[in-house]
């Protein structure tokens, strides 16, 4: 009873007991009181425990009904010293006898300089402090716990280990850093766990690890304990290569995919990550795309967000299977000459009870405010990019898909969001910032950081933005005043060239500027060209759906439409189906249509897609100057009553390829265009080949020059324009 007494008047065992101890260490494990040892043990399951001395096992005594044992001697315990422990009646486990390590015996181990670098925002491999790691301490195999949740009183972590009981495993604060420890001995790696927390008001949560990089599978929301990668690289010269290569004037070409819908298998079951690296890299090989884009594959719990809303920033899903089996998918790419970029999303997080909203009760990743963090339109919440742990979070994710992983880049997405805070917002429902402006200084800050930290610590890895506003300099250098990106989604371009294909021929002659417009502006940034998946979702159709006429008149303009994005200045990016032209748009919710394929017409649209993916990478004037003006010149941009655009693409060392295009279903013939060289040219490509679908009219022969000047050009020939198409000549010189 006096012990008990005794108890009940240490404030520490108080709060230990009713599940508020800050510090768990100052009070259980081994102690030193007077001349005497002293070791705690909290286990409201035990009913005995023993403690392993050099004299053999000695009993602990309990000192609370509630679970509080206490051993006294006048040795010190051997470090580290093991319990004994039978598992009380009560319990699921009844009678079961463990052998453990207190996990109160060993000290914390995180730095003062990784939590001094984690609070200032500059550790930008916080996944290797935070999360659950897989370590030995003092020979003693077990897994490290770590967790930021600066405004809570008392955090556990809970799993299967413990029977999701609270009580058991109470982490320790490290002072003000927000962030709280604990190892535990001998668990298994693997295993499930949540934290529980318990907030200021006395309200217990329960929270997914922010940094864990496992998860069990959906609809389960707990992480796993201590997983790390095991695959061995064999990327060695990809990386050589990469970190030298010239991405301004190199061909970049890529296939946007999802992950879940690409293919699946007939009852419906996903491809795991090796079976896309079996079926999906020889796929891109022979159609001659230089890289593929992951739509994100970062944890999420609802299959219809298509990763757009994670609660997972370093995990990868389960749902394709393992890290090793991603490791495995890009080694693979790699290994087959194709880059790898993956989908990311730092705009927004969802609002999901388990995951990063209010984790400690209080809005931590998120603003309080929701004029400053919440977005109405993806009913999400805004990271708070002003607080230096949040960067912290969010550059240490970039670092790791691409340093664990092998990514070679990022495409960031929704960064219009991120930089103004009246985005999508009415008069009244946002914040000016400090200046009174609609800038969002902080998320613009973290930009800046971002691709500074990518671009030098990952030579040739791509940041690339989806950004649809006028924002100056989003890929210019941060010390010129840019955002840092290396290249900006053309969301003009995109939108002004797919109105303008669906409008039907006869009008296109009023609209042809929409073509032409963009030349005002192509060299502002270093632009991509893309038809993603936006463009083919909730009702929009697909591209092939969007273009008019009859069935012939369709698969011509898509034709026409890809043959023309391929020759623009730009880069290239085009969503999963549309190089066979799907019919029907993008279903997440099952594979693409790859039964067209046995469909003469669709067959024609991939076989020009191989063929224009294969020309693009052999020819340096479609890909060298793409962003400097001196790679492309008109021909004739005014031919608007019968609707025709010429135009010429330059390489660095004087390679030419002569562009022109019908956008009308009447053929032209005899059409006399300018050129720049008095030689022979020779038609290198017709969207209209009866290879393709089309109706085959063309150029079959040599072209030859005649020093009649037109159109601005020194020389002139005359060729056949087929209807609804685009033709690429390059000349011929002995």
């Amino acid at each position: 009873m006096r012990k008990n007494l005794r108890i009940k008047l240490d404030p520490r065992a108080e709060l230990l007991l009713q599940g508020r101890l800050h510090d768990p260490f100052a009070y259980l494990g081994p102690h030193q009181k007077n001349e005497r040892y002293v070791v705690r043990v909290f286990n409201p399951h035990a009913s005995e425990i023993w403690l392993k001395t050099a004299h053999g096992d000695e009993a602990l005594e309990r000192v609370h009904p509630d679970g509080l044992f206490e051993w006294y001697g006048r040795e010190e315990p051997r470090h580290p010293y093991s319990l004994r422990i039978i598992e009380n009646e009560s319990g699921l486990n009844n009678g079961i006898e463990r052998l453990v390590h207190d996990c109160y015996a060993f000290a914390p181990q995180i730095s003062d300089f990784d939590l001094h670098l984690f609070n200032e925002g500059k550790l930008h491999q916080a996944y290797r402090v935070l999360g659950s790691h897989a370590m030995q301490i003092n020979g003693i195999p077990g897994v490290r716990f770590a967790v930021w949740a600066p405004n809570a009183e008392r955090i556990s972590v809970i799993g299967e280990f413990n029977r999701w009981d609270g009580r058991i495993h109470p982490m320790a604060a490290h002072g003000s850093s927000g962030v709280w420890e604990l190892f535990i001995p001998e668990i298994e790696q693997g295993t499930l766990y949540k934290f529980e927390i318990r907030n200021h008001a006395g309200t217990l949560l329960v929270k997914t690890d922010p940094y864990a990089n496992t998860f069990e599978l959906r609809p389960g929301t707990a992480a796993r304990a201590g997983s790390a990668i095991h695959h061995t690289w064999q990327d060695i010269e990809w990386t050589k290569q990469r970190n030298n290569w010239d991405w301004l004037h190199a061909p970049l070409n890529i296939y946007e995919i999802h992950a879940g819908s690409w293919k699946r298998h007939p009852d419906g079951r996903f491809y795991t990550y090796r079976e896309l690296a079996e079926n999906l890299v020889p796929y891109l090989k022979d159609m001659g795309y230089t890289h593929v884009e992951l739509m994100p594959v970062s944890e999420h719990p609802l299959d219809e967000s298509w990763g757009y809303q994670a609660t997972g920033y370093f995990a990868a899903t389960s749902r394709f299977g393992s890290l090793d089996d991603l490791c495995h998918f890009v080694d693979n790419c790699h290994q087959a000459g194709i880059g790898v970029l993956l989908d990311w999303v730092p705009a927004h997080f969802p609002q999901d009870a388990f995951a990063l909203a209010y984790f400690d009760g209080t809005a931590l990743y998120e603003h309080e405010d929701p004029r400053l963090g919440f977005h109405q339109d993806w009913g999400t919440h805004i990271f708070n990019y002003g607080r230096n742990e949040v960067k912290s979070f969010l550059l240490s994710s970039a670092h790791y898909w691409l340093s664990q992983f092998h990514f070679d880049g990022l495409r960031v997405d929704a960064v219009a969001s991120m930089l103004y805070l009246d985005y999508s917002r009415r008069e009244g429902e946002w914040l000016p910032n400090k200046y009174g402006g609609r800038e969002n200084l902080e998320a613009i800050e973290f930009l800046r950081e971002l691709n500074i930290m990518v671009h030098d610590v990952f030579p040739g890895a791509l940041t690339l933005a989806e950004e649809s506003t006028s924002w100056p300099g989003v890929s210019r250098p941060v010390y010129l005043g840019g955002l840092g990106f290396s290249m900006k989604w053309n969301m003009g371009w995109m939108n002004d060239t797919l109105s303008f294909m669906q409008l039907d021929p006869v009008h296109r002659r009023y609209h042809l500027n929409q073509l032409t417009f963009s030349q005002l502006y192509a060299y502002s940034e270093n632009f991509m060209l893309p038809f993603s998946h936006d463009e083919v979702v909730h009702g929009k159709g697909s591209l092939l759906d969007k273009m008019p006429g009859d069935s012939w008149q369709k698969f011509a303009n898509l034709r026409l439409l890809l043959t023309y994005q391929i020759t623009s200045p730009g880069k290239k990016l085009n969503f999963m189906g549309n190089e066979f032209g799907q019919g029907r748009e993008w279903r997440s919710s099952w594979e693409l249509e790859w039964w067209q394929l046995t469909l003469e017409p669709h067959r024609g649209i991939q076989s020009m897609v191989r063929d224009l993916n294969h020309l693009y990478r052999d020819l340096p004037a479609l890909y060298e100057q793409d962003f400097e003006q001196s790679g492309f010149s008109w021909i004739n941009c005014q031919d608007t009553e019968r609707s025709l655009l010429s135009f010429l693409r330059h390489g660095r060392n004087g390679e030419t390829v002569v562009v022109a295009f019908n956008f009308t279903p009447v053929p032209r013939h005899r059409y006399r265009i300018g050129v720049p060289f008095n030689c022979t040219y020779r038609e290198i490509f017709n969207s209209d080949s009866h290879y393709y679908g089309g109706g085959n009219l063309g150029n079959s022969s040599e072209i030859h020059a005649e020093p009649l000047s037109w159109m601005g050009q020194p020389y002139s020939v005359e060729i056949e324009l087929p209807p609804l198409a685009g033709i690429m000549l390059t000349p011929v010189r002995v």
